[in-house]
């Protein structure tokens, strides 16, 4: 497996719920990463980070119930959004997700883009394509990640891009196809985390 050649430094900074409690980081650049439940997300940030273990990988999905919040390279901050859509966690805690995420995407101040997750072998639902308009209606860059493309073959993947794409109302070419078991797709989403994070001119 490939691996990420343009981090040499992550750090986990905290975790947090509530807005008071977010990480102070001053002017530096933040992207987040959200999906669904089970999407892949932990395996995203450590293939991306160069780290087995930086987030926790589950077969339970729902197991992220908090925002994390890393720092890549003394550069950016990269916050991971609970997942979305698990029921079989408490009801309490389910309740409290949108909310949670809400506040984060709307009072954070640095936050700079979104890196949306969506399985390669299922279609977007309504909770994706709300997010996109939402992320568009209030000025945040979102970057659609197709996960697991490794469980296609190379036959089927670019067909299954163009469905998700479609689906969500955007160019086929505004999505990155995604694979934490073979490093696909690294340096395109790297490309486009550094445009989303580059200093302002």
């Amino acid at each position: 497996m490939s691996e990420n050649p343009h981090v040499t430094k992550v750090e986990f900074i905290k975790s947090a719920v509530k807005v008071p409690d977010y990480p102070d980081e001053g002017e530096r650049p933040e992207i987040a990463i959200a999906g669904r439940s089970n999407v892949g997300k932990s395996s995203l940030i450590n293939k991306l980070c160069n780290r087995r273990h930086l987030a926790k990988v589950s077969r339970t999905p729902g197991r992220t119930q908090l925002l994390n919040f890393f720092r890549i390279n003394d550069a950016f901050v990269l916050c991971d959004l609970p997942g979305y859509g698990y029921a079989k966690v408490p009801e309490e805690v389910r309740r409290a997700w949108g909310p949670m995420v809400e506040r984060y995407l709307t009072q954070r101040r640095n936050l700079k883009g979104l890196l949306l997750l969506m399985d390669v072998r299922r279609d977007p639902g309504d909770w994706e394509v709300d997010l996109i308009a939402w992320c568009t209606h209030h000025g945040r860059a979102i970057v659609p990640v197709v996960t697991k493309v490794d469980k296609l073959p190379p036959t089927r993947r670019a067909a299954a891009i163009q469905r998700i794409a479609g689906t969500l109302g955007l160019p086929a070419k505004s999505v990155v196809g995604w694979s934490a078991e073979t490093g696909e797709g690294l340096e395109d989403l790297w490309a486009r985390v550094a445009r989303l994070t580059a200093p302002s001119a």
